[in-house]
């Protein structure tokens, strides 16, 4: 069975699960943010081990299941509106594989293939990061403008399969990756921000293959090169969201200052209870921004 095979699959699957509600919006929760999932009221939820060849999560924090329904939100205007009157249908993954797990580049980026496969149009990744640029204090909230890719991999290296295609256009072996963070969906989601009460700040996220945290000296290095917040996740799933033709809302939560910023040193425990103090401001946040991307992404409703 070819990987392309595989990913239509897990995707008849899981439709077969999802009923008639055809999720445009889907949601990957980082460490520490599951309980992010717990918005969805009267879930349908099924846990990776169920769906045909997808990878399992092994880091705590990343429970490892989909969580998928109708949510409600806070209108902004008559359009919004009617959508949190009828309820929104997204999918959350509620965890992610990484690359420092032992999977390939394929299979940490086999969830997204899928998410593309069910008719996904928008994905917002989400991750907890560590701050970079001076000013920036754990708990906050940051949308990601760009991205340096130093993991030492591209998930596209290999034959490139044009049925992977979700949107005309799209399943290219080049493409362009100028505005791999939606320049329209940030917008939103600083608009919302606003509303929700606190602001969002843009970013530029570096990614580092893991699982050991960086050294000060890298830290300085990356800072040098641009970067604003580090992390192990992420870009692997907005270059394959890319190659799809699906829309990419990054956000970070910075959950521990880089290696040489901060006094205390540098645990996954501390990741994940500064991830988990934010999940407030992410509920309130995707409250406001999902009926604005259902209007975005369906304006006919």
């Amino acid at each position: 069975m070819t990987y392309f095979d595989q990913v239509s699959e897990a995707a008849a699957f899981l439709k077969s699960r999802l009923g008639g509600h055809v999720p445009r919006i889907a949601v990957v929760l980082g460490s520490g943010l599951g309980a992010v999932a717990d918005a969805v009221p009267n879930p349908t939820i099924i846990p990776y081990a169920e769906i045909p060849h997808f990878p399992q999560s092994t880091v705590e924090g990343h429970s490892g299941r989909i969580v998928a329904g109708l949510m409600t939100g806070v209108p902004s205007n008559r359009a919004t509106e009617l959508w949190c009157r009828v309820g929104i249908p997204v999918v959350v993954m509620q965890g992610r594989v990484h690359f420092y797990e032992g999977y390939t580049p394929q299979q940490v980026t086999f969830p997204m293939r899928v998410l593309g496969a069910l008719g996904v149009r928008a994905v917002v990744l989400t991750n907890a990061a560590g701050g970079i640029a001076a000013g920036f204090h754990i708990g906050q909230l940051v949308a990601l403008a760009d991205h340096i890719n130093h993991m030492g991999f591209n998930p596209l290296v290999g034959a490139n399969e044009p049925r992977f295609a979700a949107h005309p256009g799209a399943g290219l072996r080049f493409f362009d990756m100028t505005e791999a963070y939606s320049k329209r969906l940030r917008a939103l989601a600083q608009e919302s921000a606003d509303h929700a009460g606190f602001k969002l700040d843009e970013g530029v996220y570096l990614a580092v293959s893991g699982p050991s945290f960086e050294t000060p000296a890298e830290i300085r290095a990356f800072r040098t090169m641009g970067a604003t917040l580090v992390g192990m996740s992420t870009v692997p799933e907005t270059i394959v969201a890319r190659h799809m033709g699906i829309e990419v809302l990054g956000i970070s939560c910075v959950t521990n200052l880089a290696a040489g910023l901060s006094k205390t040193k540098l645990s996954h425990e501390e990741v994940f209870e500064a991830g988990r103090n934010a999940e407030e401001h992410f509920v309130r946040l995707f409250h406001r921004l999902f009926p604005k991307l259902a209007v975005l992404l369906e304006p006919e409703r």
